[in-house]
């Protein structure tokens, strides 16, 4: 597979949509001992962990990937983390996850599953609050990972322990060792020149031991022909860069104590500080009043290390006061704005992207900038074969964990909808203005939806009670007519094999998994174990043998309704996922437009259409 304009295309010429999932979940945390961040216990021995079996042990792989090709999700977003590869220290590779990881993906090559690697974080690492980066990288900056809660520089689940404030984790966006991680991997030559780690720039340490724990595995899987690329990072942070050092920059989700940049390198330096206090509301983030950070006056930083930015002249209390020297010193000195995504974190994609291709030429980069915010742009002088793989949330369910039909928020226009169809075409709209983003701005690359999803315990939960996930399936439908309604490929958040009701996808609290364990009934029933599939589980083209122009599915009436300019030069047929949930007595095609010959197989769930002529061809798919 590799792009063409704005397109995926596959070995015969044909326009693919792709449809998948990301696998999984729990994968941000060690398998052995159990690393969910609802345990407190092991936490801190960061050496003796093992991310083997995550996502799911070999023996229980074939299940999986068979109720994943039944559900017609066909490409995964495999989730590995740097800590995963490199957690022992720096260039010792795990190598049994590395053989793990090659064995998984090749079980999942026996069912025609392809995948793309994406080497995940959140706020930078799971002693920060998230998940990612190997506890060492902390250490070695002089951080002092027990006393990051304490100290106000992290928010985490197992120090913090339950009840997990909902939706908490991306507050550590704003505190003190995520900010100064992610401000040191992607500018540290520019902003942290007096930081050295074994003798060698930060930012060139980081980035160069990260590179190199991907490309062990890009080098282990390089045979492997289901496996189409990379993700650069998922979901990367700006850190400092760009900010004022003694104010806050836009916090539109923000929640709980959120210092300033100078605010939270005091704390981190065992001071007490007044911070403002903010809490979310249906329509914004605001401040409600101030509270303490670090009231006990504990240093993050470890015996004989200082602040990184007290070492680097932002700011000094030497003579006993804190005294801010730089409040520009994240920002450019001419007072231009900063272009975090192409100046910062677009070179290291490229460094990324080389090495990675040294082991697999041919892989497909999925590129990704600041959720949200800041998105690199792309040239034709820039690699080939990339793709825009951006983020799509809809944010109020997200955030709120209830589903509201007839209201959202437009992120983009920062301002709320009202009335279901508005609501529709603003997710249409969201969704869209991902692919002009890259039609304007990357060199009209294709644009994959690389995570979208929905929480699952809605309402505090209610559908586990009840069975009834309606709502559930209502919602994601709502998600998937606007990735329709934009030939859109995309890979839904998230399947997690050993999910539960009670501790969801074992990462902060987080419930988007598609599967649970506890739903699971009847486990000789591919769909049990399944939520909500009326939501996700439907047709779509895979494959066209032509140009896609328009693609609709009725759920209400089971019909698709499939439009596109037909090559008759591409020696393959058009492939409709007609799936047997939804088609449970086959599936029956008319051609609206143009002439066609068609074949159902109804093992694999796919309807062959061959176009007889070139030119525009109007099916309609529905039930026998």
């Amino acid at each position: 597979m590799h792009t063409r304009g704005a397109h995926f295309i596959d070995e015969f010429g044909r326009t693919r949509i792709l449809r998948g999932i990301n696998l999984g979940g729990s994968s941000k945390v060690p398998a052995q001992p159990d690393g969910a961040t609802w345990r407190a216990e092991h936490f801190y021995d960061w050496r003796n962990v093992s991310f083997v079996g995550r996502p799911f042990p070999l023996a229980e792989a074939h299940r999986h990937f068979q109720r994943l090709r039944a559900c017609g999700l066909t490409l995964l977003r495999f989730v590995v983390t740097w800590e995963a590869i490199e957690h022992n220290g720096p260039g010792e590779y795990d190598e049994a996850y590395l053989d793990y990881v090659r064995e998984v993906l090749s079980i999942a090559q026996q069912y025609g599953i392809a995948c793309f690697i994406d080497p995940h974080q959140d706020v930078w690492s799971r002693w920060t609050g998230g998940d990612g980066a190997p506890a060492w990288t902390l250490e070695l900056l002089g951080f002092d990972l027990k006393a990051l809660y304490p100290s106000g520089a992290a928010l985490t689940h197992q120090a913090h322990g339950d009840p997990f404030p909902q939706m908490a984790w991306p507050s550590n966006y704003t505190r003190l060792a995520a900010a100064t991680m992610f401000t040191l991997f992607f500018g540290g030559d520019r902003f942290a020149p007096a930081t050295r780690i074994q003798g060698e720039s930060a930012q060139s340490f980081l980035q160069r031991h990260f590179i190199g724990a991907v490309s062990q595995l890009a080098r282990r899987i390089a045979d492997l022909p289901n496996v189409i690329g990379f993700d650069s990072m998922n979901e990367p942070s700006a850190g400092f860069i760009g900010q004022p050092v003694n104010s806050l920059g836009e916090r539109m989700m923000s929640s709980g104590p959120t210092p300033t940049p100078y605010q939270a390198m005091l704390a981190g330096a065992g001071y007490a500080v007044e911070v403002e206090d903010w809490a979310m509301s249906l329509h914004e983030s605001s401040a409600r009043g101030t509270t303490t950070l670090n009231p006990g006056r504990v240093r993050a930083w470890r015996a004989g290390y200082d602040c990184v930015w007290k070492q680097n002249g932002v700011w000094t209390d030497a003579s006993g006061t804190p005294q801010l020297l730089r409040p520009q010193h994240f920002q450019n000195s001419d007072g231009s704005p900063t272009d975090v995504a192409n100046d910062y974190i677009k070179p290291f994609i490229l460094r990324y992207c080389a090495a990675v291709r040294e082991h697999m030429p041919q892989a497909i980069l999925f590129v990704e900038g600041v959720p949200g915010g800041a998105h690199p742009h792309w040239s034709p002088e820039d690699p080939a074969n990339a793709v825009n793989a951006a983020h799509w949330y809809d944010v109020m369910t997200l955030y709120y964990k209830r589903f509201f039909r007839e209201k959202t928020l437009d992120w983009f226009r920062r301002e709320m909808v009202h009335g279901a169809e508005k609501v529709q075409a603003t997710f249409n709209r969201q969704v869209a203005a991902q692919a002009a983003h890259a039609a304007t701005h990357m060199n009209g690359i294709p644009t994959l939806i690389g995570e979208f999803g929905l929480p699952f315990d809605l309402d505090n939960r209610r559908a586990y009670a009840t069975g009834d996930f309606s709502e559930h399936e209502e919602a994601l439908s709502m998600y998937y007519d606007a990735m329709d309604a934009n030939l859109m490929s995309c890979t839904l958040w998230n399947y997690t094999a050993d999910n539960t009701h009670q501790r969801g996808d074992g990462w902060n609290d987080e419930d988007l998994s598609i599967f649970s364990a506890d739903q699971q009934t009847n486990p000789d029933d591919l769909m049990s174990g399944l939520r909500a599939p009326g939501g996700y589980v439907r047709p779509y083209a895979m494959a066209v043998q032509g140009q896609p122009t328009r693609m609709q599915y009725d759920r209400a009436a089971h019909t698709l309704t499939l439009a596109y300019q037909a090559d008759t030069r591409i020696g393959a047929p058009t492939l409709i996922f007609v799936p047997a949930l939804v088609y449970p007595d086959g599936a029956a095609v008319t051609a609206l437009a143009g002439s066609i010959s068609s074949s159902q197989n109804p093992e694999n769930g796919l309807l062959e259409v061959w176009a007889q002529a070139p030119g525009a061809v109007l099916l309609r798919v529905g039930p026998r």
